[in-house]
Protein backbone atom coordinates (compact mmCIF):
# COMPACT_ATOMS: atom_id res chain seq x y z
CA UNK A 1 0.00 0.00 0.00
CA UNK A 2 2.78 2.43 0.96
CA UNK A 3 4.69 1.78 -2.28
CA UNK A 4 1.58 2.43 -4.36
CA UNK A 5 1.13 5.70 -2.47
CA UNK A 6 4.77 6.66 -3.10
CA UNK A 7 4.54 5.82 -6.82
CA UNK A 8 1.32 7.83 -7.16
CA UNK A 9 2.90 10.86 -5.46
CA UNK A 10 5.75 10.72 -7.97
CA UNK A 11 3.48 10.09 -10.95
CA UNK A 12 1.02 12.90 -10.22
CA UNK A 13 3.75 15.25 -9.12
CA UNK A 14 6.01 14.69 -12.11
CA UNK A 15 4.43 17.58 -14.03
CA UNK A 16 5.65 19.81 -11.22
CA UNK A 17 9.10 18.20 -11.59
CA UNK A 18 9.32 19.54 -15.14
CA UNK A 19 9.45 23.07 -13.76
CA UNK A 20 12.17 22.17 -11.24
CA UNK A 21 14.28 19.53 -13.01
CA UNK A 22 13.14 20.13 -16.59
CA UNK A 23 15.85 22.70 -17.42
CA UNK A 24 18.52 20.21 -16.29
CA UNK A 25 16.95 17.45 -18.39
CA UNK A 26 16.90 19.75 -21.44
CA UNK A 27 20.54 20.71 -20.90
CA UNK A 28 21.96 17.20 -20.42
CA UNK A 29 25.36 17.03 -22.16
CA UNK A 30 24.75 14.18 -24.58
CA UNK A 31 24.86 13.72 -28.33
CA UNK A 32 21.35 14.23 -29.66
CA UNK A 33 22.07 13.21 -33.26
CA UNK A 34 21.37 9.54 -32.43
CA UNK A 35 18.14 8.48 -30.72
CA UNK A 36 19.83 5.52 -29.02
CA UNK A 37 22.41 7.83 -27.44
CA UNK A 38 19.68 10.13 -26.17
CA UNK A 39 17.76 7.23 -24.62
CA UNK A 40 20.91 5.79 -23.02
CA UNK A 41 21.94 9.17 -21.65
CA UNK A 42 18.47 9.83 -20.27
CA UNK A 43 18.41 6.43 -18.55
CA UNK A 44 21.82 7.07 -16.96
CA UNK A 45 20.75 10.48 -15.69
CA UNK A 46 17.48 9.20 -14.22
CA UNK A 47 19.17 6.12 -12.75
CA UNK A 48 21.49 8.41 -10.81
CA UNK A 49 18.54 10.46 -9.59
CA UNK A 50 16.65 7.37 -8.38
CA UNK A 51 19.73 5.95 -6.67
CA UNK A 52 20.10 9.16 -4.66
CA UNK A 53 16.41 8.97 -3.70
CA UNK A 54 16.92 5.38 -2.51
CA UNK A 55 19.90 6.31 -0.31
CA UNK A 56 18.02 9.29 1.15
CA UNK A 57 15.06 7.02 1.84
CA UNK A 58 17.29 4.50 3.63
CA UNK A 59 18.74 7.22 5.85
CA UNK A 60 15.37 8.61 6.83
CA UNK A 61 13.98 5.09 7.18
CA UNK A 62 16.76 4.44 9.67
CA UNK A 63 15.77 7.56 11.58
CA UNK A 64 12.15 6.41 11.50
CA UNK A 65 13.16 3.00 12.86
CA UNK A 66 14.58 4.74 15.91
CA UNK A 67 11.18 6.30 16.58
CA UNK A 68 9.51 2.93 16.03
CA UNK A 69 11.79 1.11 18.47
CA UNK A 70 11.15 3.84 21.01
CA UNK A 71 7.40 3.19 20.69
CA UNK A 72 6.59 6.39 18.77
CA UNK A 73 5.46 4.84 15.48
CA UNK A 74 1.90 6.17 15.80
CA UNK A 75 3.07 9.62 16.86
CA UNK A 76 5.56 9.77 14.00
CA UNK A 77 2.92 8.84 11.42
CA UNK A 78 0.59 11.55 12.74
CA UNK A 79 3.40 14.13 12.74
CA UNK A 80 4.39 13.21 9.17
CA UNK A 81 0.80 13.55 7.98
CA UNK A 82 0.38 16.85 9.81
CA UNK A 83 3.65 18.11 8.35
CA UNK A 84 2.47 17.33 4.82
CA UNK A 85 -0.76 19.28 5.35
CA UNK A 86 1.03 22.22 6.99
CA UNK A 87 3.55 22.36 4.12
CA UNK A 88 0.63 22.93 1.73
CA UNK A 89 -1.24 25.41 3.92
CA UNK A 90 1.87 27.39 4.90
CA UNK A 91 4.37 26.75 2.06
CA UNK A 92 6.18 30.10 2.27
CA UNK A 93 6.73 29.77 6.03
CA UNK A 94 8.44 26.39 5.53
CA UNK A 95 10.46 27.70 2.60
CA UNK A 96 11.64 30.81 4.44
CA UNK A 97 12.67 28.78 7.50
CA UNK A 98 14.83 26.48 5.35
CA UNK A 99 16.49 29.44 3.65
CA UNK A 100 17.74 30.64 7.04
CA UNK A 101 19.78 27.48 7.76
CA UNK A 102 23.42 28.47 6.91
CA UNK A 103 24.81 24.92 6.79
CA UNK A 104 22.04 23.81 4.41
CA UNK A 105 22.52 26.82 2.13
CA UNK A 106 26.29 26.26 2.00
CA UNK A 107 25.88 22.56 1.18
CA UNK A 108 23.28 23.24 -1.52
CA UNK A 109 25.52 25.90 -3.01
CA UNK A 110 28.29 23.34 -3.43
CA UNK A 111 25.87 20.83 -5.00
CA UNK A 112 24.60 23.41 -7.50
CA UNK A 113 28.14 24.54 -8.35
CA UNK A 114 29.28 20.96 -9.00
CA UNK A 115 26.15 20.31 -11.03
CA UNK A 116 26.75 23.39 -13.18
CA UNK A 117 30.31 22.31 -13.96
CA UNK A 118 29.24 18.81 -14.98
CA UNK A 119 26.60 20.11 -17.40
CA UNK A 120 29.46 21.13 -19.66
CA UNK A 121 31.10 17.69 -19.86
CA UNK A 122 29.99 14.88 -22.13
CA UNK A 123 30.44 11.33 -20.83
CA UNK A 124 28.34 8.44 -19.55
CA UNK A 125 29.80 8.70 -16.04
CA UNK A 126 29.10 12.41 -16.02
CA UNK A 127 25.43 11.87 -16.93
CA UNK A 128 25.10 9.46 -14.02
CA UNK A 129 26.77 11.98 -11.68
CA UNK A 130 24.41 14.74 -12.82
CA UNK A 131 21.49 12.49 -11.87
CA UNK A 132 23.05 11.72 -8.48
CA UNK A 133 23.51 15.43 -7.76
CA UNK A 134 20.07 16.33 -9.11
CA UNK A 135 18.54 14.01 -6.51
CA UNK A 136 20.05 16.21 -3.77
CA UNK A 137 18.41 19.44 -4.93
CA UNK A 138 15.58 20.83 -2.75
CA UNK A 139 12.09 20.03 -4.00
CA UNK A 140 8.72 20.13 -2.26
CA UNK A 141 7.64 16.81 -3.73
CA UNK A 142 10.88 15.13 -2.69
CA UNK A 143 10.18 16.36 0.84
CA UNK A 144 6.83 14.56 0.65
CA UNK A 145 8.65 11.37 -0.29
CA UNK A 146 11.15 11.86 2.52
CA UNK A 147 8.32 12.34 5.01
CA UNK A 148 6.83 9.06 3.85
CA UNK A 149 10.14 7.19 4.15
CA UNK A 150 10.55 8.58 7.67
CA UNK A 151 7.29 6.86 8.64
CA UNK A 152 8.53 3.47 7.43
CA UNK A 153 9.69 0.86 9.95
CA UNK A 154 13.12 0.01 8.46
CA UNK A 155 15.87 1.69 6.41
CA UNK A 156 15.21 -0.65 3.47
CA UNK A 157 11.48 0.11 3.50
CA UNK A 158 12.31 3.80 3.61
CA UNK A 159 14.60 3.35 0.62
CA UNK A 160 11.93 1.42 -1.27
CA UNK A 161 9.41 4.18 -0.54
CA UNK A 162 11.69 6.81 -2.09
CA UNK A 163 12.57 4.49 -4.97
CA UNK A 164 8.87 3.98 -5.71
CA UNK A 165 8.40 7.75 -5.55
CA UNK A 166 11.24 8.24 -8.04
CA UNK A 167 9.83 5.50 -10.31
CA UNK A 168 6.58 7.47 -10.43
CA UNK A 169 8.41 10.50 -11.82
CA UNK A 170 10.33 8.38 -14.33
CA UNK A 171 7.84 8.11 -17.25
CA UNK A 172 7.42 11.86 -17.67
CA UNK A 173 11.02 12.79 -16.86
CA UNK A 174 12.30 10.26 -19.39
CA UNK A 175 9.91 11.67 -21.98
CA UNK A 176 11.07 15.22 -21.30
CA UNK A 177 14.78 14.40 -21.44
CA UNK A 178 14.31 12.44 -24.68
CA UNK A 179 11.76 14.56 -26.56
CA UNK A 180 12.29 17.96 -24.97
CA UNK A 181 9.71 20.42 -23.70
CA UNK A 182 6.53 19.26 -25.46
CA UNK A 183 4.09 19.56 -22.55
CA UNK A 184 1.77 22.54 -22.65
CA UNK A 185 1.90 25.23 -19.97
CA UNK A 186 -1.88 24.84 -19.51
CA UNK A 187 -1.51 21.15 -18.61
CA UNK A 188 1.31 21.89 -16.17
CA UNK A 189 -0.80 24.59 -14.52
CA UNK A 190 -3.68 22.17 -13.99
CA UNK A 191 -1.32 19.60 -12.49
CA UNK A 192 0.15 22.13 -10.05
CA UNK A 193 -3.36 22.98 -8.83
CA UNK A 194 -4.16 19.31 -8.26
CA UNK A 195 -0.93 18.45 -6.41
CA UNK A 196 -1.76 20.33 -3.14
CA UNK A 197 -5.12 18.53 -2.90
CA UNK A 198 -3.43 15.18 -3.38
CA UNK A 199 -0.70 15.92 -0.82
CA UNK A 200 -3.34 16.88 1.78
CA UNK A 201 -5.12 13.60 1.02
CA UNK A 202 -1.91 11.62 1.56
CA UNK A 203 -1.26 13.56 4.76
CA UNK A 204 -4.71 12.54 6.03
CA UNK A 205 -3.90 8.90 5.23
CA UNK A 206 -0.73 9.08 7.35
CA UNK A 207 -2.71 10.61 10.21
CA UNK A 208 -5.31 7.84 9.94
CA UNK A 209 -2.52 5.27 9.96
CA UNK A 210 -1.18 6.70 13.21
CA UNK A 211 -4.57 6.82 14.94
CA UNK A 212 -4.52 3.01 15.27
CA UNK A 213 -8.23 2.61 14.45
CA UNK A 214 -7.98 -1.02 13.37
CA UNK A 215 -9.20 -0.31 9.81
CA UNK A 216 -7.47 -2.73 7.39
CA UNK A 217 -4.98 -1.01 5.07
CA UNK A 218 -6.10 2.53 6.03
CA UNK A 219 -5.42 2.40 9.76
CA UNK A 220 -4.20 -1.11 10.68
CA UNK A 221 -3.95 -2.04 14.33
CA UNK A 222 -0.46 -1.47 15.71
CA UNK A 223 0.85 -3.57 18.54
CA UNK A 224 2.53 -0.85 20.60
CA UNK A 225 4.56 -3.47 22.49
CA UNK A 226 6.22 -5.12 19.52
CA UNK A 227 5.57 -2.28 17.01
CA UNK A 228 4.43 -4.78 14.41
CA UNK A 229 1.54 -3.84 12.15
CA UNK A 230 -1.17 -6.47 12.04
CA UNK A 231 -3.13 -6.43 8.80
CA UNK A 232 -6.35 -8.49 8.95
Amino acid sequence: MELITAFTIGLLGSLHCIGMCGPIAFALPMKRDRFSAVVTGSLLYNSGRLFTYFIIGCLFGLLGKGFTLAGYQQTLSILVGTGMIVSILLPMVIKNKMHHIPALNSWLGKVKSNLGKRLGRTSSVNLLMIGLLNGLLPCGLVYMGIAGSLAMATPFDGGLFMLAFGAGTLPLMLTVSILGNRISIKLRSKARKAIPVFVVFIGCLFILRGLNLGIPYLSPKINTTTTVIECH
